[in-house]
């Protein structure tokens, strides 16, 4: 059986996540600018929760936009 390769996680356990926090959040936004799956960040279930919910919340406070803007 092949075995699959266990990711670390880019946030440690006990770090707060913060909607504040742009540069973490960005590592978890793909560059259309959807949240990247748990499965391919690898993080717990908790924490992919409070990273949605930041960044939710920094999109409504226009820290980021709803979408990319793509100006070729």
């Amino acid at each position: 059986m092949p075995t699959q390769k266990q990711r670390l996680s880019p946030i440690s356990i006990n770090q707060k996540i913060d909607y504040k926090d742009i540069e973490l959040l960005k590592l978890f936004l793909t560059e259309q600018g959807k949240i990247i799956p748990r499965r391919a960040t690898g993080v717990t279930v908790q924490q992919q929760r409070k990273l949605a919910k930041a960044i939710k919340r920094a999109r409504i406070l226009s820290f980021f936009g709803f979408i990319a803007s793509n100006t070729n």
